[in-house]
């Protein structure tokens, strides 16, 4: 735990997801056009977490920004799981592109980047136009590893949904739990890291549960998982004991969790020791870098995409920066908030770099809120820092929720999601 308190400090990064010296992204455009960055061109692909909020502080800026995405509106993963647990509706956590664009002024294209020519600075659209560059942001979140898991394609995911990309696939979800009749096991498989949102699979089995508590409470929950261990695991396994009983079980790797098949006609997944028949399975696969990073030759072999810590620039081409669910971040988690607080750097990065001035040194923070019940919320917040490792935890920085706190503390902090939530978003799309 820090030195100040955790709920001031959850105050603190609560709201706009920032890094520490960011002051010169709120300049004037004049101010920004005397000192060069006006005929700058910078392209960002991607219009999550990520690529927004990088488009909008560098337009902050007084940069020309075109952000190129292929959707008229994106539905974020944060809040997803509430949707599927029925406390949410799906048009509450679908963002407009409308303020970037007529407040904010960036150019936005809802179209699809098909390549990248690093050397020539340019990228190919899928209507057929190219859009020149000085410099390049990647931000395309993540991809599957199709078949990985035996049976399992994007054809499969039409009966197992993944959910993992909200929308159509969330509906679908949230469909078939309602759909399925009471006394039935909603059967989640769970990924090795690294994946996106490394708390969202146990959230996501606690408000199936809560769903379940509701309307099929002769239904169970299992959730085979890859890992030995996961995020908030002690304060998860607390909450599903207070709330639901034993309604979800557990089952680490170890103990044949690692699921090798499935097979979408019987609703059958085949584990290490065990083949489990549920009436809903939800795969969620492992993954990689956005399909454009590594059509684009900027992931590794890892499938992820190696950065230089301070600018986020790649080191393996020069002129492009990857951030978000793409990068190799240290030991930044790939969430939604820590997309926002790279790409803010990021932009701080460009801004200096375009200038020809020193990159300043900046901080990171993540906050992830997850709720096990409607009123019962759990946390985990840090900062971080570069060092000679890369971007590291400074210690004692943050912490998580207490392991022994009130039923009032917990819904105080299932109150907080809702403000983060409110507050991240207006700070990206709004």
């Amino acid at each position: 735990m820090s030195r100040i308190t955790r709920r001031d400090f959850l105050k603190l990064t609560g709201g706009a997801g920032a890094a520490s010296a960011l002051g010169m992204l709120g300049v004037s455009s004049a101010h920004a056009a005397k000192h060069g960055n006006m005929g700058a061109h910078v392209v960002v692909v991607g219009g999550g977490f990520g690529g927004a909020t990088c488009a909008k502080y560098l337009k902050r800026a007084g940069i020309n920004v075109t952000l190129i995405e292929p959707s008229t509106k994106f539905i974020t993963c944060p809040f997803s799981n509430y949707v599927i647990g029925g406390l949410q509706k799906i048009d509450t956590i679908t963002q407009s592109y409308d303020a970037l664009k007529k407040k904010h002024g960036v150019a936005v294209v809802h179209d699809t980047v098909t390549a990248i020519d690093a050397a020539g600075k340019s990228v190919k659209l899928k209507s057929g136009k190219t859009l020149k560059y000085d410099r390049l942001v990647v931000s395309p979140g993540i991809e599957f590893k199709w078949n990985a898991i035996k049976g399992y394609d994007e054809k499969a995911s039409n009966v197992m949904p993944h959910a993992w990309k909200a929308g159509p696939q969330t509906l679908l979800l949230r469909k078939q739990l309602v759909a399925m009749k009471d006394g039935g096991t909603f059967i989640m498989v769970a990924p090795a890291n690294p994946f996106r949102c490394p708390p969202g699979p146990y959230e996501r089995a606690s408000m199936v549960a809560h769903y379940f508590k509701q309307h099929k409470p002769k239904s169970k929950v299992l959730i085979l998982d890859a890992k030995d261990a996961f995020s908030k695991q002690g304060l998860f396994v607390d909450g599903w004991k207070k709330l639901y009983g034993d309604m979800i079980t557990w089952v680490p790797g170890a103990k044949g969790g690692k699921v090798s098949a499935v097979d979408t006609k019987t609703l059958t997944v085949m584990g290490e020791l065990d083949k489990h028949k549920g009436a809903v399975v939800n795969v969620i696969p492992a993954q990689t870098a956005g399909v454009i990073a590594i059509k684009a030759g900027l992931a590794n072999e890892t499938g992820f995409c190696p950065v230089d810590p301070k600018t986020f620039e790649s080191k393996i081409h020069k002129g492009i920066h990857v951030i978000g669910d793409s990068s190799i971040a240290g030991a930044l988690p790939k969430s939604g908030f820590a997309a926002n607080s790279e790409a803010k750097i990021c932009a701080s990065a460009i801004a200096a770099m375009l200038k020809g001035e020193p990159v300043p040194e900046e901080s990171f923070v993540n906050t992830c809120y997850s709720l096990v019940g409607p009123t019962y919320g759990i946390s985990v917040a840090g900062v971080y820092r570069i060092s000679d490792k890369g971007i590291t935890e400074i210690p004692n920085s943050g912490g998580v929720s207490p392991k022994e706190a009130t039923d009032a503390f917990r819904a105080e902090e299932a109150k907080y999601t809702l403000g983060w939530y409110a507050s991240i978003t207006a700070d990206i799309w709004g």
